[in-house]
């Protein structure tokens, strides 16, 4: 995810912070020292770090759960919202959905009773106001993370709650119908959350509306796309005319190129036919936007791991391809010439023409 970094590797994982999430330490902090001063302020982040550290082994419940069905997870990225564990694909068993679904809310229920078990006490009569520079540090510690677990139960995608419930739908109709309806589901709880934000002035309820919304119209696309993927090969949806650069083409020749033509990406071939990368319309912005000579040659600028798939693979493994962060996927032959590529913007316009 862009706007993130890493910070080590967890269990196979490697463990991101989105830099947003230092601007929710900042405001935490800041808000609590207006209120009670330094020792409010500490105290403060203190509980916010200690509450994503929950969120983490909330993730990791996930990713070490669709572990044993040999799904790996790539990373796990801390966001001001909470946490987002980047499962290859999610299992479409859906025993095994609903069983790595509902790993994270267990682990949440696990601490909450192990800090219970350890003294924590929170009176009901606060728990509400959640004052986190109050007494009972573990307290309220244990209640927000069962209030965790029972909040990503709400059987509304995206939460866990939403996938256990898309699990149960699919038993008894296809998985993109089911898909859809989690997704509307969660689509109505996110317009809730939002009015409930905007009626009273809780910025992060409207934030957590957003991404409810977004992410459960992006699941669904997801899921309706690669239902088609499966019955379509890479040969559905190759790019085989296109303009190309050579490695010693210059940027200002990349820039004529891209301003007289629909791509967005243009592969660089050598003069003996070898595929060498691609330079992408972001890669060429930023390097015209630098100083110095555009008479540099596109070679320097052009990215070099593309995967490269046989004509006859099935649309789905592009997708997945695609979804690890490559601009393209070269598409080639049997004796592994290239013939061409694919992109996610025109794999997205072949399931607009078949209807999706």
């Amino acid at each position: 995810m862009s706007w993130s970094f890493s910070i080590g590797r967890l269990f196979g994982s490697d463990l991101r912070i989105h830099v947003t999430f230092f601007l929710l330490l900042a405001w935490v902090g800041y808000a609590a020292y207006a209120d009670a001063g330094w020792s409010g302020a500490v105290q403060n982040v203190l509980f916010v770090i200690a509450l994503f550290a929950c969120v983490v082994a909330h993730e990791f419940g996930h990713a070490l759960t669709a572990r044993r069905y040999g799904i790996k997870t790539p990373d796990i990225t801390l966001l001001p919202i909470g946490g987002m564990a980047r499962l290859e694909r999610m299992p479409e068993n859906p025993r095994q959905e609903i069983l790595v679904a509902l790993a994270g809310p267990l682990v949440n229920v696990v601490i909450w009773a192990v800090l219970m078990l350890a003294g924590a006490r929170l009176p009901l009569d606060s728990a509400a106001a959640l004052d986190l520079t109050g007494p009972g540090f573990l307290g309220r510690l244990a209640f927000v993370n069962l209030f965790l677990a029972l909040f990503n139960l709400i059987p509304a995608f995206p939460m866990d709650g939403g996938r256990v419930f898309r699990a149960l739908l699919s038993m008894t109709m296809d998985r993109v119908r089911a898909t859809r309806v989690a997704a509307t589901a969660g689509q109505i709880v996110a317009f809730l959350f939002g009015f409930a934000g905007m009626s009273t002035g809780n910025p992060m309820l409207i934030l957590i509306a957003v991404f409810v919304f977004v992410a459960a119209n992006a699941e669904s696309q997801d899921v309706a796309m690669r239902a088609v993927a499966r019955q379509l090969s890479a040969r559905d949806a190759t790019i085989t005319s296109y303009e190309s650069l050579t490695p010693a083409d210059t940027l200002q020749a990349a820039a004529s190129a891209l301003v007289h033509s629909t791509q967005h990406e243009f592969p660089v071939i050598d003069t003996d036919g070898t595929f060498l990368g691609f330079v992408t319309r972001n890669a060429l912005f930023a390097a015209l936007a630098q100083e110095g000579p555009r008479t540099r040659p596109v070679a320097e600028i052009m990215q070099t791991d593309i995967p490269s798939l046989p004509l006859t693979t099935r649309l789905e493994k592009v997708l997945d391809a695609l979804y690890k962060g490559a601009p393209a996927v070269t598409v080639t032959d049997s004796k592994g010439h290239m013939i061409g590529y694919v992109t996610r913007e025109n794999v997205g316009e072949l399931m607009v023409i078949n209807g999706r």
